[in-house]
């Protein structure tokens, strides 16, 4: 899977999301400008020691984006969309976008994409949810669909044991 996050402002934001990525061998793509360095501290806090780890790929824009990626198969995660996450099929191979905390995807590039716009449900008196919370909810679902394939389903206690 692939997630891209188009002019992200948060580095904690962005930080706890290449945790999240490294969690599931996602590859992390980043449209700038973003809202800070990729040595801020608080990045590689929320991040933790896994940013390391993490696959990602930054371009100047969308379109330089584009032009790398143009076969690429793009859900829009938008408070904006007519249907629910729930309600995309979600390949292997595909992609994810999510927008700056404070504005979203740019409706110049929703309106050429309404057919993968995507949302998560939620009262309509909240404007939206935090942007790691989105992309761990939506990415999951993708998983999800995918049988949590090459992921860890099953896990372990540290001293005691699971009854058979």
């Amino acid at each position: 899977m692939n997630i891209i996050l188009h002019q992200p402002e948060i580095p904690q934001n962005t930080g706890n999301i290449g945790r999240t990525c490294v969690a599931t061998a996602t590859t992390l793509h980043l449209i700038e400008p973003l809202g800070f360095r990729l040595d801020e501290k608080q990045l590689k806090r929320a991040g933790m020691d896994y940013w390391e780890h993490l696959e990602v790929y930054r371009y100047m824009n969308f379109q330089e984006f584009m032009e790398k990626h143009p076969d690429a198969k793009i859900w829009y995660a938008t408070t904006k969309a007519r249907r629910a996450y729930t309600e995309a099929s979600f390949s292997p191979d595909g992609y994810i976008m999510f927008g700056k905390e404070s504005a979203g995807i740019p409706e110049e590039i929703l309106v050429e994409h309404e057919e993968t716009c995507i949302r998560i449900p939620m009262l309509p008196r909240i404007r939206s949810l935090n942007l790691s919370n989105s992309v761990a909810i939506v990415l999951y679902e993708a998983l999800r669909q995918q049988n949590f394939e090459n992921l860890e389903t099953a896990g372990n206690l540290h001293r005691l044991s699971w009854k058979e």
